[in-house]
């Protein structure tokens, strides 16, 4: 019994139209795949990176916290030295008024100069030049001021002429 007016054709499991579909559904999942794996493996890489720019940031940081200490430290050598520097200039200072406030006729063999006292060891031609030339200004400038006279041979005198600043911490509490 025939009841078909054409010849039957042998059937596909898979038409022509479902491999079509199925080509596009496999190309389409390749794609997605593709996709996962390449942002997989940018994540994968983003992260590595990520974390040796937190090494990176630690080790600059700790440099940087280094330098700090070493700014500081160089800070408080160049005050140190600022603070030599204005020292000896002040005392370099002190000490040529000290040698000006000299007369030429008082010849000085030693002077000892301490923050609050001055001790000047000399020959002096007589007392009164002594006194009128070298001990007022010296009274002038001290608070404290005590000299001891020794006669010499010729006739001139040695001197010792001790002479203190009193501190000004102590006055102000007495």
């Amino acid at each position: 019994m025939k009841h078909s007016f054409i010849t039957p054709r042998p059937k596909k499991m898979i038409s022509s139209e479902l491999r079509l579909v199925l080509f596009f559904f496999i190309v389409t999942i390749g794609m997605l795949v593709g996709t996962y794996l390449f942002l997989y493996y940018k994540v994968y890489d983003f992260t590595n990176e990520h974390k040796e720019m937190e090494q990176k940031e630690k080790e600059l940081n700790r440099s940087i916290l280094q330098m700090e200490k070493e700014i500081k430290t160089i800070d408080k050598e160049a005050n140190i030295a600022e603070q030599i520097i204005t020292d000896n200039t002040v005392l370099k200072e002190s000490i040529r008024n000290l040698f000006d406030l000299v007369p030429d006729d008082i010849t000085l063999d030693r002077a000892e100069l301490d923050v609050s006292s001055l001790i000047l060891y000399g020959v002096t031609p007589n007392k009164d030049t002594y006194e009128y030339m070298l001990h007022a200004p010296l009274r002038s400038i001290f608070h404290r001021t005590y000299t001891s006279f020794y006669p010499v041979e010729n006739g001139w005198y040695r001197f010792v002429s001790t002479n203190y600043l009193d501190d000004e911490t102590q006055e102000s509490s007495e």
